[in-house]
């Protein structure tokens, strides 16, 4: 199958990507040219065509919609944890242009072709705002309501490919963090008992692969979380990764109160059509060990110094 991914050398793009190629698919990569994703794309040049584009300017988007059958729509400017360090909520105007604006300019590409692909689109589970008052899991049929610009986007874009008349499926995710030593101030923003479903990069790829493959996605909306084992608070996650990589639990009162629009998910039916939920909080934490490697024995040694310039990210006043 011809597969156009947007957003190919990112958190989630590179799994999707590797699950794609393993499949045998035709893999067109479309992202923006940068020093970063030219990295990223070095291994892939022999198994996948890359286009460098900017879903701002309609005329990239044609010719790399050339002869496409599917759509994975994954580029997005996000609120935090991008390797670009941009956030959507610090210039949301400039975010819009990419997120929404881009998102209309692909959806107008789509429909101009001869026979217009259909579209795999990733949301969030952003979408459903502060719900810790309400009892989990949140499940497809719950009613938005976003926060934050980022969220808004994604809501807004949901609702532009479900008027398109094009034929669509999104993919709301849960947490699904990139494999690195996470020291964004982000961390401090989600309460520790804020309830947050974790879910692999690997898996969140898996279940894209595997959609692909059934016809049973399309018109629908999906949760895609790790499932019960990884239904977690953000207290667990955080702890295990700093203990994990050397640099231990931080104090509590440098998380905030206020709650975070993060949750569990209901992944039954998710589950039984896609396949997907092979991993846990345990692989992720291996993963990034592995990532930080022999940095380990220099995190430890210069541990008091390194907890200090963490603690100073947090903006909440310890």
């Amino acid at each position: 199958m011809n597969v156009l991914l947007t957003g190919a050398f990112g958190n989630i793009g590179q799994s999707a990507l590797d699950a794609l190629l393993k499949r045998g698919h035709q893999v067109r990569c479309f992202d923006l040219k940068t020093k970063a994703n030219e990295r990223a794309a070095r291994s892939y040049v022999q198994r996948a065509q890359i286009i460098w584009g900017d879903l701002r300017r309609p005329e990239d988007l044609k010719g790399a919609l050339r002869d496409i059958q599917i759509v994975v729509h994954l580029a997005f400017v996000i609120p935090s944890l991008s390797a670009t360090g941009v956030s959507s909520e610090t210039d949301p105007e400039w975010a819009r242009e990419i997120n929404v604006g881009g998102m209309k300019n692909l959806l107008d590409a789509m429909k101009q072709q001869p026979q217009p692909p259909k579209i795999l689109f990733s949301s969030s589970l952003h979408i459903y705002g502060k719900t810790q008052h309400l009892p989990p899991p949140r499940t497809v049929f719950d009613t938005p309501h976003p926060i934050e610009h980022y969220a808004k986007h994604k809501v807004e874009c949901e609702e532009m490919i479900q008027r398109s008349g094009l034929t669509w499926t999104i993919f709301r995710l849960g947490a699904s963090l990139p494999i690195r030593l996470l020291m964004d101030p982000a961390m401090f923003d989600v309460p520790l008992n804020n309830r947050i479903e974790f879910v692999h990069r690997r898996d969140v790829g898996l279940a894209i692969a595997n959609g692909l493959e059934t016809d049973e996605i399309w018109g629908k909306v999906w949760h895609i979380g790790g499932g019960p084992d990884c239904q977690l608070y953000q207290r667990e996650l955080v702890e295990g990764v700093l203990e994990a990589v050397g640099v231990g639990m931080l104090p509590e009162d440098a998380f905030t109160n206020e709650p975070y629009p993060t949750d569990w998910l209901e992944t039954e039916e998710s589950q039984r059509v896609l396949n997907f939920q092979r991993r846990t909080l345990s692989d992720y934490i291996e993963d990034v060990k592995k990532r930080v490697g022999f940095r380990r024995f220099f995190i430890r040694l210069f541990r008091p110094l390194i907890r200090a310039w963490i603690l100073r990210k947090s903006r909440v006043q310890v």
